[in-house]
Protein backbone atom coordinates (compact mmCIF):
# COMPACT_ATOMS: atom_id res chain seq x y z
CA UNK A 1 0.00 0.00 0.00
CA UNK A 2 3.04 2.30 0.28
CA UNK A 3 3.10 2.71 -3.51
CA UNK A 4 -0.61 3.54 -3.49
CA UNK A 5 -0.14 6.23 -0.82
CA UNK A 6 2.77 7.77 -2.73
CA UNK A 7 0.70 7.92 -5.90
CA UNK A 8 -2.25 9.51 -4.07
CA UNK A 9 -0.03 12.07 -2.33
CA UNK A 10 1.56 13.09 -5.63
CA UNK A 11 -1.82 13.64 -7.25
CA UNK A 12 -3.12 15.59 -4.25
CA UNK A 13 -0.15 17.97 -4.02
CA UNK A 14 -0.12 18.57 -7.77
CA UNK A 15 -3.82 19.28 -8.11
CA UNK A 16 -3.95 21.48 -5.03
CA UNK A 17 -1.25 23.66 -6.56
CA UNK A 18 -3.46 24.59 -9.51
CA UNK A 19 -7.13 24.38 -8.63
CA UNK A 20 -10.07 24.85 -10.96
CA UNK A 21 -13.82 24.28 -10.55
CA UNK A 22 -13.36 20.52 -11.15
CA UNK A 23 -10.77 19.77 -8.46
CA UNK A 24 -9.88 17.10 -5.91
CA UNK A 25 -8.55 18.41 -2.59
CA UNK A 26 -8.04 15.15 -0.67
CA UNK A 27 -5.71 12.38 -1.91
CA UNK A 28 -7.98 9.59 -0.68
CA UNK A 29 -10.85 10.60 -3.01
CA UNK A 30 -11.16 8.77 -6.34
CA UNK A 31 -13.71 7.53 -8.83
CA UNK A 32 -15.73 10.77 -8.86
CA UNK A 33 -18.71 10.70 -11.19
CA UNK A 34 -21.36 13.43 -11.47
CA UNK A 35 -23.72 12.66 -14.32
CA UNK A 36 -27.36 12.61 -15.35
CA UNK A 37 -29.45 10.03 -13.53
CA UNK A 38 -29.17 6.73 -15.41
CA UNK A 39 -26.75 8.10 -18.02
CA UNK A 40 -23.04 8.08 -17.17
CA UNK A 41 -22.25 9.91 -20.41
CA UNK A 42 -24.70 12.72 -19.61
CA UNK A 43 -23.05 16.00 -18.59
CA UNK A 44 -24.52 17.49 -15.37
CA UNK A 45 -26.97 19.93 -16.96
CA UNK A 46 -30.46 19.91 -15.45
CA UNK A 47 -33.63 21.98 -15.56
CA UNK A 48 -34.42 24.42 -12.76
CA UNK A 49 -36.65 22.73 -10.18
CA UNK A 50 -35.77 19.17 -11.22
CA UNK A 51 -35.25 16.70 -8.37
CA UNK A 52 -33.01 13.59 -8.34
CA UNK A 53 -31.90 14.42 -11.89
CA UNK A 54 -28.19 13.78 -11.22
CA UNK A 55 -26.15 10.92 -9.79
CA UNK A 56 -23.11 11.58 -7.61
CA UNK A 57 -20.59 8.80 -6.93
CA UNK A 58 -17.15 8.79 -5.33
CA UNK A 59 -14.84 6.51 -3.33
CA UNK A 60 -12.84 7.15 -0.15
CA UNK A 61 -9.76 4.92 -0.39
CA UNK A 62 -8.96 5.37 3.29
CA UNK A 63 -11.85 2.88 3.71
CA UNK A 64 -13.14 4.67 6.82
CA UNK A 65 -16.73 5.86 7.15
CA UNK A 66 -16.68 9.65 7.26
CA UNK A 67 -19.20 12.42 7.62
CA UNK A 68 -19.39 13.95 4.14
CA UNK A 69 -21.84 16.71 3.23
CA UNK A 70 -22.44 18.79 0.13
CA UNK A 71 -23.59 22.28 -0.75
CA UNK A 72 -23.94 24.47 -3.83
CA UNK A 73 -22.24 27.76 -4.64
CA UNK A 74 -23.56 30.03 -7.36
CA UNK A 75 -20.97 31.29 -9.86
CA UNK A 76 -21.11 33.81 -12.68
CA UNK A 77 -20.79 32.83 -16.33
CA UNK A 78 -16.97 32.82 -15.95
CA UNK A 79 -17.09 30.46 -12.94
CA UNK A 80 -16.18 33.11 -10.39
CA UNK A 81 -17.89 32.36 -7.07
CA UNK A 82 -20.39 35.11 -6.27
CA UNK A 83 -20.37 36.90 -2.94
CA UNK A 84 -24.04 36.25 -2.23
CA UNK A 85 -25.87 34.78 0.73
CA UNK A 86 -26.70 31.15 -0.07
CA UNK A 87 -30.28 31.76 1.04
CA UNK A 88 -30.60 34.12 -1.95
CA UNK A 89 -30.22 31.23 -4.40
CA UNK A 90 -31.17 28.10 -2.45
CA UNK A 91 -34.34 26.74 -0.92
CA UNK A 92 -34.43 24.47 2.10
CA UNK A 93 -31.16 23.75 3.86
CA UNK A 94 -27.87 25.14 2.57
CA UNK A 95 -26.07 21.81 3.06
CA UNK A 96 -27.01 18.13 3.24
CA UNK A 97 -25.21 15.10 4.62
CA UNK A 98 -24.36 12.16 2.34
CA UNK A 99 -26.08 9.26 4.07
CA UNK A 100 -25.84 6.58 1.39
CA UNK A 101 -22.55 4.69 1.50
CA UNK A 102 -21.30 1.13 1.23
CA UNK A 103 -18.12 -0.80 1.97
CA UNK A 104 -16.39 -2.18 -1.09
CA UNK A 105 -16.56 -5.92 -1.61
CA UNK A 106 -14.51 -8.29 -3.80
CA UNK A 107 -12.01 -5.54 -4.71
CA UNK A 108 -8.43 -5.82 -3.43
CA UNK A 109 -8.22 -2.05 -2.96
CA UNK A 110 -10.53 -1.28 -0.05
CA UNK A 111 -12.75 1.80 -0.10
CA UNK A 112 -16.07 3.27 1.01
CA UNK A 113 -18.38 4.12 -1.88
CA UNK A 114 -20.64 7.17 -1.45
CA UNK A 115 -23.55 8.06 -3.68
CA UNK A 116 -26.51 10.42 -3.84
CA UNK A 117 -29.25 11.66 -6.13
CA UNK A 118 -29.21 15.42 -6.65
CA UNK A 119 -30.77 17.85 -6.14
CA UNK A 120 -32.58 16.75 -3.00
CA UNK A 121 -35.82 18.59 -2.29
CA UNK A 122 -34.47 19.59 1.12
CA UNK A 123 -31.47 21.36 -0.46
CA UNK A 124 -32.10 22.81 -3.92
CA UNK A 125 -30.83 25.72 -6.01
CA UNK A 126 -33.61 28.21 -6.69
CA UNK A 127 -31.99 30.09 -9.58
CA UNK A 128 -30.53 29.02 -12.90
CA UNK A 129 -26.85 29.42 -13.73
CA UNK A 130 -23.44 27.92 -13.06
CA UNK A 131 -23.08 26.07 -9.78
CA UNK A 132 -20.16 24.58 -7.94
CA UNK A 133 -21.01 21.37 -6.11
CA UNK A 134 -18.79 21.30 -3.03
CA UNK A 135 -18.33 18.06 -1.03
CA UNK A 136 -16.73 18.55 2.39
CA UNK A 137 -16.01 16.87 5.74
CA UNK A 138 -17.65 17.10 9.17
CA UNK A 139 -19.97 19.97 8.33
CA UNK A 140 -16.98 22.28 7.80
CA UNK A 141 -17.09 23.87 4.34
CA UNK A 142 -13.37 24.71 4.59
CA UNK A 143 -12.50 20.98 4.65
CA UNK A 144 -13.21 20.42 0.97
CA UNK A 145 -12.94 16.91 -0.45
CA UNK A 146 -13.65 17.86 -4.07
CA UNK A 147 -15.68 20.22 -6.26
CA UNK A 148 -17.54 19.69 -9.52
CA UNK A 149 -19.34 21.98 -11.97
CA UNK A 150 -23.02 21.64 -12.74
CA UNK A 151 -25.38 23.75 -14.83
CA UNK A 152 -29.00 24.58 -14.04
CA UNK A 153 -31.11 25.75 -16.95
CA UNK A 154 -34.27 27.86 -16.97
CA UNK A 155 -35.11 27.28 -20.62
CA UNK A 156 -36.65 30.54 -21.84
CA UNK A 157 -34.67 31.25 -25.01
CA UNK A 158 -34.69 29.41 -28.32
CA UNK A 159 -31.20 28.67 -29.66
CA UNK A 160 -30.76 27.34 -33.21
CA UNK A 161 -27.25 26.14 -34.04
CA UNK A 162 -25.31 24.35 -36.75
CA UNK A 163 -21.79 23.14 -37.49
CA UNK A 164 -20.14 24.53 -40.60
CA UNK A 165 -16.87 23.94 -42.41
CA UNK A 166 -14.62 27.03 -42.42
CA UNK A 167 -14.26 28.87 -45.73
CA UNK A 168 -10.57 29.59 -45.11
CA UNK A 169 -8.55 27.10 -47.17
CA UNK A 170 -5.93 26.79 -44.40
CA UNK A 171 -8.56 25.84 -41.81
CA UNK A 172 -11.26 23.99 -43.72
CA UNK A 173 -9.61 20.54 -43.36
CA UNK A 174 -8.59 20.93 -39.70
CA UNK A 175 -11.26 23.01 -37.96
CA UNK A 176 -14.99 23.14 -37.26
CA UNK A 177 -17.01 26.29 -36.66
CA UNK A 178 -20.25 26.81 -34.79
CA UNK A 179 -22.89 29.28 -35.97
CA UNK A 180 -26.09 30.00 -34.10
CA UNK A 181 -28.92 32.43 -33.49
CA UNK A 182 -30.66 33.33 -30.23
CA UNK A 183 -34.28 34.46 -30.01
CA UNK A 184 -34.30 36.72 -26.95
CA UNK A 185 -38.09 36.85 -26.86
CA UNK A 186 -39.41 39.44 -24.41
CA UNK A 187 -36.22 39.95 -22.41
CA UNK A 188 -35.51 43.57 -21.55
CA UNK A 189 -32.05 44.05 -23.03
CA UNK A 190 -30.72 47.60 -23.16
CA UNK A 191 -27.01 46.72 -23.32
CA UNK A 192 -26.41 43.40 -25.16
CA UNK A 193 -22.65 43.40 -24.58
CA UNK A 194 -23.17 43.59 -20.80
CA UNK A 195 -26.39 41.63 -20.35
CA UNK A 196 -25.98 38.68 -22.73
CA UNK A 197 -23.05 36.28 -22.69
CA UNK A 198 -22.61 33.20 -24.86
CA UNK A 199 -20.23 30.30 -24.25
CA UNK A 200 -19.53 27.47 -26.70
CA UNK A 201 -17.97 24.21 -25.52
CA UNK A 202 -16.45 21.38 -27.50
CA UNK A 203 -17.01 18.02 -25.77
CA UNK A 204 -17.72 19.94 -22.52
CA UNK A 205 -14.12 21.16 -22.29
CA UNK A 206 -14.01 24.44 -20.38
CA UNK A 207 -10.28 24.95 -20.96
CA UNK A 208 -10.91 25.43 -24.71
CA UNK A 209 -14.27 27.23 -24.40
CA UNK A 210 -14.92 30.18 -26.70
CA UNK A 211 -16.58 33.15 -25.04
CA UNK A 212 -16.68 36.95 -25.08
CA UNK A 213 -18.01 37.19 -28.65
CA UNK A 214 -20.71 39.63 -29.73
CA UNK A 215 -23.47 38.99 -32.30
CA UNK A 216 -22.69 39.84 -35.91
CA UNK A 217 -26.26 41.00 -36.51
CA UNK A 218 -29.27 41.92 -34.40
CA UNK A 219 -32.64 41.97 -36.11
CA UNK A 220 -35.79 42.40 -34.08
CA UNK A 221 -35.47 39.78 -31.29
CA UNK A 222 -32.92 37.60 -33.09
CA UNK A 223 -29.20 37.75 -32.33
CA UNK A 224 -27.04 36.16 -35.04
CA UNK A 225 -23.63 34.71 -34.15
CA UNK A 226 -22.07 33.68 -37.45
CA UNK A 227 -18.64 35.28 -37.66
CA UNK A 228 -16.18 33.26 -39.73
CA UNK A 229 -13.58 33.07 -36.94
CA UNK A 230 -15.68 33.69 -33.84
CA UNK A 231 -16.52 30.15 -32.72
CA UNK A 232 -13.76 28.20 -34.41
CA UNK A 233 -12.43 24.95 -32.93
CA UNK A 234 -9.59 22.60 -33.78
CA UNK A 235 -11.39 19.43 -34.81
CA UNK A 236 -8.96 16.95 -33.22
CA UNK A 237 -9.30 13.23 -33.83
CA UNK A 238 -11.48 10.51 -32.31
CA UNK A 239 -10.53 9.78 -28.70
CA UNK A 240 -8.28 6.89 -27.75
CA UNK A 241 -9.74 4.17 -25.53
CA UNK A 242 -8.81 1.72 -22.80
CA UNK A 243 -11.02 -1.16 -21.68
CA UNK A 244 -10.54 -1.86 -17.96
CA UNK A 245 -13.83 -3.67 -17.42
CA UNK A 246 -11.91 -6.71 -16.19
CA UNK A 247 -8.55 -7.17 -14.48
CA UNK A 248 -8.75 -10.94 -14.97
CA UNK A 249 -8.56 -10.75 -18.74
CA UNK A 250 -6.44 -8.48 -20.90
CA UNK A 251 -8.33 -6.36 -23.40
CA UNK A 252 -6.57 -5.56 -26.72
CA UNK A 253 -5.12 -2.26 -25.45
CA UNK A 254 -3.46 -3.86 -22.40
CA UNK A 255 0.06 -5.29 -22.72
CA UNK A 256 0.27 -6.94 -19.28
CA UNK A 257 -1.14 -6.94 -15.74
CA UNK A 258 0.81 -7.53 -12.55
CA UNK A 259 -1.78 -9.02 -10.17
CA UNK A 260 0.70 -9.54 -7.32
CA UNK A 261 0.55 -5.95 -6.10
CA UNK A 262 -2.14 -3.84 -4.46
CA UNK A 263 -3.27 -2.01 -6.44
CA UNK A 264 -2.65 -4.17 -9.49
CA UNK A 265 -0.29 -2.72 -12.08
CA UNK A 266 -1.71 -2.39 -15.57
CA UNK A 267 0.61 -1.68 -18.49
CA UNK A 268 -1.22 -0.19 -21.45
CA UNK A 269 0.25 -0.65 -24.91
CA UNK A 270 2.19 2.41 -26.10
CA UNK A 271 0.06 5.06 -27.79
CA UNK A 272 1.59 6.17 -31.08
CA UNK A 273 1.68 9.71 -32.40
CA UNK A 274 -1.23 9.98 -34.87
CA UNK A 275 -0.74 13.43 -36.37
CA UNK A 276 0.55 12.00 -39.66
CA UNK A 277 -1.92 9.12 -39.85
CA UNK A 278 -4.89 9.14 -42.19
CA UNK A 279 -8.22 9.90 -40.53
CA UNK A 280 -10.22 6.83 -39.53
CA UNK A 281 -13.75 7.13 -38.19
CA UNK A 282 -14.22 5.20 -34.93
CA UNK A 283 -16.99 5.35 -32.36
CA UNK A 284 -15.93 7.15 -29.21
CA UNK A 285 -17.52 8.86 -26.22
CA UNK A 286 -15.84 12.25 -26.60
CA UNK A 287 -13.64 11.88 -23.54
CA UNK A 288 -16.15 10.32 -21.13
CA UNK A 289 -15.57 7.26 -18.97
CA UNK A 290 -17.92 4.63 -17.57
CA UNK A 291 -17.65 2.73 -14.30
CA UNK A 292 -18.60 -0.86 -15.15
CA UNK A 293 -17.19 -4.37 -14.92
CA UNK A 294 -17.72 -7.64 -16.74
CA UNK A 295 -16.80 -9.81 -13.75
CA UNK A 296 -18.67 -8.00 -10.93
CA UNK A 297 -22.37 -7.51 -10.24
CA UNK A 298 -22.11 -3.81 -9.37
CA UNK A 299 -18.94 -1.96 -10.30
CA UNK A 300 -19.79 1.06 -8.13
CA UNK A 301 -18.82 -0.80 -4.94
CA UNK A 302 -17.30 -4.03 -6.28
CA UNK A 303 -15.04 -2.59 -8.97
CA UNK A 304 -11.31 -2.76 -8.26
CA UNK A 305 -8.61 -0.17 -8.86
CA UNK A 306 -5.46 -0.51 -10.91
CA UNK A 307 -2.38 1.66 -11.31
CA UNK A 308 -2.36 2.14 -15.07
CA UNK A 309 0.90 2.91 -16.83
CA UNK A 310 0.33 4.99 -19.99
CA UNK A 311 3.04 5.57 -22.59
CA UNK A 312 3.01 7.99 -25.52
CA UNK A 313 5.50 7.23 -28.29
CA UNK A 314 6.36 10.25 -30.47
CA UNK A 315 7.82 9.99 -33.95
CA UNK A 316 10.56 12.35 -32.78
CA UNK A 317 11.27 13.70 -29.29
CA UNK A 318 12.79 16.82 -30.87
CA UNK A 319 9.34 17.78 -32.16
CA UNK A 320 8.18 18.13 -28.54
CA UNK A 321 11.21 19.97 -27.11
CA UNK A 322 9.28 23.14 -26.25
CA UNK A 323 6.04 21.35 -25.40
CA UNK A 324 4.48 19.82 -22.31
CA UNK A 325 2.36 16.72 -22.94
CA UNK A 326 -0.76 15.92 -20.91
CA UNK A 327 -3.26 13.08 -20.82
CA UNK A 328 -6.78 14.47 -20.85
CA UNK A 329 -10.30 13.11 -20.41
CA UNK A 330 -13.11 13.03 -17.89
CA UNK A 331 -11.02 10.51 -15.93
CA UNK A 332 -8.61 13.34 -15.01
CA UNK A 333 -11.26 16.06 -14.72
CA UNK A 334 -9.83 17.33 -18.05
CA UNK A 335 -7.21 19.05 -15.91
CA UNK A 336 -4.01 20.51 -17.34
CA UNK A 337 -1.56 20.45 -14.43
CA UNK A 338 1.34 18.49 -12.96
CA UNK A 339 -0.89 15.54 -12.03
CA UNK A 340 -1.73 14.93 -15.70
CA UNK A 341 1.63 15.84 -17.27
CA UNK A 342 3.70 13.08 -18.86
CA UNK A 343 7.41 12.64 -18.14
CA UNK A 344 9.98 11.74 -20.78
CA UNK A 345 11.72 8.40 -20.23
CA UNK A 346 15.03 9.10 -21.94
CA UNK A 347 15.87 5.38 -22.08
CA UNK A 348 12.78 4.42 -24.08
CA UNK A 349 12.15 7.77 -25.78
CA UNK A 350 8.53 7.64 -24.62
CA UNK A 351 6.49 9.96 -22.42
CA UNK A 352 4.91 8.21 -19.42
CA UNK A 353 2.37 8.69 -16.65
CA UNK A 354 0.69 6.51 -14.00
CA UNK A 355 -2.99 6.95 -13.09
CA UNK A 356 -5.06 5.14 -10.48
CA UNK A 357 -8.24 4.07 -12.28
CA UNK A 358 -11.31 2.07 -11.35
CA UNK A 359 -12.75 -0.75 -13.43
CA UNK A 360 -14.52 0.70 -16.44
CA UNK A 361 -14.19 1.93 -20.00
CA UNK A 362 -12.14 5.07 -20.65
CA UNK A 363 -11.79 7.63 -23.42
CA UNK A 364 -8.76 9.92 -23.37
CA UNK A 365 -6.47 11.95 -25.57
CA UNK A 366 -3.02 13.52 -25.44
CA UNK A 367 -2.62 17.28 -25.76
CA UNK A 368 0.30 19.69 -25.74
CA UNK A 369 0.83 23.18 -24.42
CA UNK A 370 3.57 25.55 -25.55
CA UNK A 371 6.14 26.36 -22.84
CA UNK A 372 7.11 29.54 -24.68
CA UNK A 373 3.60 31.02 -24.47
CA UNK A 374 1.76 32.18 -21.37
CA UNK A 375 -1.68 30.62 -20.84
CA UNK A 376 -1.19 28.31 -23.80
CA UNK A 377 -4.37 26.37 -24.60
CA UNK A 378 -4.17 22.56 -24.98
CA UNK A 379 -3.87 21.39 -28.58
CA UNK A 380 -4.03 18.03 -30.37
CA UNK A 381 -2.29 19.09 -33.59
CA UNK A 382 1.04 17.40 -32.70
CA UNK A 383 -0.22 14.33 -30.85
CA UNK A 384 -3.27 13.37 -32.91
CA UNK A 385 -3.73 15.87 -35.71
CA UNK A 386 -6.90 17.81 -36.55
CA UNK A 387 -9.46 16.57 -39.06
CA UNK A 388 -12.69 18.24 -40.17
CA UNK A 389 -14.39 14.82 -40.30
CA UNK A 390 -14.00 14.18 -36.55
CA UNK A 391 -17.21 13.69 -34.58
CA UNK A 392 -17.50 16.23 -31.74
CA UNK A 393 -20.27 17.41 -29.45
CA UNK A 394 -20.82 21.16 -29.14
CA UNK A 395 -22.85 23.00 -26.51
CA UNK A 396 -24.04 26.60 -26.84
CA UNK A 397 -24.88 28.27 -23.52
CA UNK A 398 -26.68 31.61 -23.33
CA UNK A 399 -26.53 33.63 -20.10
CA UNK A 400 -28.56 36.72 -19.22
CA UNK A 401 -28.01 39.29 -16.47
CA UNK A 402 -30.95 41.59 -15.84
CA UNK A 403 -30.31 45.18 -14.88
CA UNK A 404 -29.33 45.45 -11.23
CA UNK A 405 -28.73 41.73 -10.78
CA UNK A 406 -25.42 40.31 -9.57
CA UNK A 407 -25.72 36.86 -11.14
CA UNK A 408 -26.01 35.34 -14.62
CA UNK A 409 -29.08 33.26 -15.43
CA UNK A 410 -28.67 30.34 -17.82
CA UNK A 411 -31.69 30.77 -20.09
CA UNK A 412 -30.77 29.02 -23.33
CA UNK A 413 -28.90 25.97 -24.55
CA UNK A 414 -28.30 24.06 -27.75
CA UNK A 415 -26.46 20.75 -28.01
CA UNK A 416 -25.36 19.53 -31.40
CA UNK A 417 -23.16 16.89 -32.94
CA UNK A 418 -20.82 17.58 -35.84
CA UNK A 419 -22.11 14.42 -37.54
CA UNK A 420 -25.77 14.30 -36.55
CA UNK A 421 -26.78 17.94 -36.09
CA UNK A 422 -28.73 19.67 -33.31
CA UNK A 423 -30.13 17.43 -30.59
Amino acid sequence: MKCLFTLLLFVYVSVAAQRNPDSVYMPNIHGIKLCQNGNQEGYPIITLGAQAALELHFDDLDAKIRNYSYTYQLCDADWKILDLNQLDYMQGFTQTRLNQYRNSSVAQVRYIHYQALLPDRSCMPSKSGNYLLKVFLNGDTSKIAFTRRLLILDNKLNVAARIAQPFNSQLMRTHQKVQFSVDIGKLNILNPSQQVKVVVLQNYLWNTAVTGKQPQFMRSNIYEYNGERDFLFEAGKEYRWLDLQSFRYQSPRIASINRNTVPMEVFARPDLQRSQERFLMMQDYNGAYFIKGTDVNNAWWQGDYGKVHFMFKPNSVIEFNDKDIFIMGEMTGNAINDSTKLTLNETTGMYEIDLLLKQGFYNYTYVTTDRTKKNSKPETALTDGDYWETENTYTVLVYYRSLGNRYDELLGIATLDSKFGQQ
